[in-house]
């Protein structure tokens, strides 16, 4: 009983540990991102906004639960095949993995920092100096 008890306790805590997600730009880029854009700007498929500047992926560390959050509801991947396809396009050339930082709060200063910016928080880090394109 007790250990059918625990069982039911981890599967309560992991159903709320589950957050949404923020995809963030910075709030002085006029560049409007579209729902169906995140998929391939995210897979490093999509290079450019709509205007023609350069994307800059800012991606959480993978050991962050947020970086696995963001994988399924947003990729429809798990972190290990995402570990993979970025592995595939280093080794083939075809691109290269995107910078990576701590958490919410260093995502959201290298976007303030930089223009061309995309990443995602929890709703509840993000400020005035990044603007919320979607949530999931």
């Amino acid at each position: 009983m007790k250990k059918l008890m625990s069982i039911f306790l981890l599967l309560a805590a992991s159903c709320v540990a589950a957050a949404d997600v923020a995809v963030v730009v910075s709030a002085d880029n006029a560049s409007a991102v579209s729902t169906d854009d995140l998929k391939r700007i995210f897979l490093g498929k999509q290079k450019k906004y709509s205007g023609g500047d350069s994307i800059e992926l800012i991606l959480q560390n993978a050991s962050n639960t947020l970086d696995g959050e963001f994988n399924e509801k947003v990729l429809s991947r798990s972190p290990k095949q995402m570990k993979a396809y970025w592995s595939k396009l280093i080794f083939t050339g075809k691109g290269s993995e995107p910078k990576r930082v701590a958490g919410d709060a260093d995502v959201v200063a290298a976007i303030a920092a930089s223009p061309n910016a995309i990443g995602y928080v929890e709703p509840a880090s993000v400020n005035d100096s990044v603007k919320v394109v979607a949530t999931f």
